[in-house]
């Protein structure tokens, strides 16, 4: 599963809140008329910085001033921009409503102020509002055409999409109009997606180093996702490193918390692991942590308890905050309501065609023995030359089962190179199918 979709906080999109996220310590801040005292967004040089406390105090003060002055625009801005971080660091996916709440009672009373579509960009794009959150960007690009962060939303609604030439398109004129923390974190996971994975390491530490001494939550983000870079090139000791690193400058940040899960997953420290999904579910039931918590519970022989965190991940997947995407490729991998896996992917393929999409698809049609259609959609996934390793597992269990072994084998090799504890799940399928192959390649 790719790492950008891990970390979502509910119906907040993984990929996308990361990459917004990225860069919500405006890139280009400019006070709104008629009210010149509307403070500067939190972690801009001079404001507060973007520290626990302060993220909770800008919220209070920002939250009264707007309610005494709900035209007001840039503070319903300035609010949005902090309730989308907070709803990052406390696990809490109501925050972004009520950003959006906000935002268009601010509109209603200003419909054209820039700051409050800015703003607005980023919470649509939360929400999986995706064409609604491309369309405004056009719309505000005809505003301030050289403010790069229009074309950051586009790029990344496109992303979601899987329309990966206009994203990576985006994500270029972006650099070009600034090069900046939001810009290096994108060109670094458009080098991700791409398989180059030394490169997108290159270009998130340029990220990291380009973000503000005041953003200490953005920092401490950025350590995480190098972090998580290192994890997929099998560097848990320096992995663990930046997870720590991000721990010290943003205690209890959940990204740090979650990539240490990982590292202690990928180590053989189950009962550790496990805590920390624990500890983390008592600050918000996401279920990214339920489905993990129940495979920890089913490696440590605790069937009961597995399945009702199992039941957690679907229930908050397919009601809650739904993710379709992740609830296919969830109930794929756990052999779980294998027709209803196959409806839901089939109808997220039909608006999404990013990799992640076409790999649940693909997933769901080989678990419900639908094998030619399974590789059709596997050709897709790849079509990137991703690196992701549950992608390059399911690729390699399609191609053997459609008489390509020796693709296969190349395939799982990948896969397993020097992270061969890469996901608890598919990292023992990968190996054992490998074993498989090199049995029957040894007889014949």
């Amino acid at each position: 599963m790719n790492r950008w979709r891990e970390w979502a906080i509910g119906s907040i999109v993984p990929g996308v809140l990361a990459l917004v996220l990225a860069g919500i310590v405006w890139t280009k801040w400019r006070p709104t008329e008629p009210m010149p005292t509307t403070p500067a967004p939190v972690g801009s040089p001079g404001a507060a910085p973007t520290t626990a406390e302060e993220l909770n105090r800008a919220i209070s003060d920002l939250e009264q001033r707007v309610a005494k002055r709900p035209n007001d625009a840039g503070a319903a801005a300035r609010l949005a921009d902090v309730l989308l971080r907070q709803a990052r660091v406390a696990s809490n996916p109501g925050l972004a409503v009520r950003a959006e709440e906000v935002l268009k009672t601010a509109l209603g009373h200003e419909p054209d102020n820039y700051d409050a579509m800015r703003a607005m960009e980023a919470v649509l794009l939360s929400q999986h509002r995706f064409e609604e959150a491309i369309e405004l960007s056009n719309r505000a690009r005809l505003v301030d055409p050289i403010d790069a962060w229009n074309y950051a939303v586009s790029g990344d609604a496109h992303l979601e999409l899987g329309d990966y030439p206009k994203a990576f398109d985006a994500f270029e004129q972006m650099m070009k109009q600034r090069p900046s923390g939001p810009a290096y974190a994108r060109a670094s996971y458009a080098r991700e997606l791409q398989g180059d994975l030394d490169g997108a390491l290159r270009l998130m530490e340029m990220a990291t180093d380009a973000t503000s001494a005041h953003d200490p939550e953005g920092q401490a983000w950025h350590h995480a996702q190098t972090g998580d870079l290192l994890f997929q090139l099998g560097r848990l000791d320096a992995a663990q490193r930046e997870y720590d690193h991000a721990a010290f400058i943003f205690p209890a940040h959940p990204f740090a918390a979650m990539g240490s899960a990982r590292v202690k997953t990928a180590k053989g420290d189950y009962a550790g692991a496990l805590e920390i999904y624990l500890e983390l579910l008592k600050r918000g039931p996401l279920p990214y942590l339920a489905a993990r918590a129940g495979e920890l519970y089913e490696q440590l022989g605790q069937h009961t308890d597995a399945e009702r965190y199992f039941a957690l991940a679907e229930n908050g997947w397919r009601y809650d905050t739904p993710e379709p995407t992740l609830l296919a490729a969830f109930l794929a991998a756990h052999d779980r309501k294998l027709p209803d896996a196959v409806r839901i992917a089939e109808d997220t393929a039909k608006r999404r065609h990013d990799i992640y999409t076409m790999d649940a698809l693909a997933w769901s049609y080989f678990r419900a023995g639908r094998v030619a259609d399974a590789a059709k959609a596997s050709a897709q996934a790849l079509r990137t030359n991703t690196r992701d390793r549950t992608i390059l597992y399911h690729a390699a269990a399609i191609s053997q089962a459609t008489g390509n072994p020796n693709v296969a084998r190349t395939l799982l090799e990948r896969a397993l190179e020097s992270n061969p504890q890469f996901d608890l799940a598919s990292a023992p399928a990968a190996r054992d199918l490998l074993k498989q192959l090199a049995g029957k390649s040894q007889r014949t």
